[in-house]
């Protein structure tokens, strides 16, 4: 197995690097080898799963659905000059 030195790395994407690992309970080392052999020619990284919008879940009344369909229609509009 390959030992190698990443140089170059930016103080904010070393820290959420680290973020990362720690809530992984994995080591830096291990959260980038999964990375690096979960490119293309690698094994497939195993997928993550997120619990942080649980607490979210099941607390909207109608009408905050309402309010919310009625804030996003725009989104589902294609404007078609861009789409020619």
């Amino acid at each position: 197995m390959a030992n190698i030195s990443v140089r170059g790395v930016e103080e904010e994407a070393l820290r959420r690097l680290k973020l990362a690992a720690s809530r992984r309970g994995v080591s830096l080392n291990r959260l980038i080898a999964d990375m690096l052999n979960g490119a293309p020619g690698g094994k497939p990284a195993a997928p993550v799963e997120h619990a942080d919008l649980d607490a979210l879940a099941g607390t909207w009344k109608a009408a905050d659905a309402r309010e919310f369909d009625r804030a996003t229609a725009t989104f589902g509009q294609v404007d078609k000059e861009l789409w020619r």
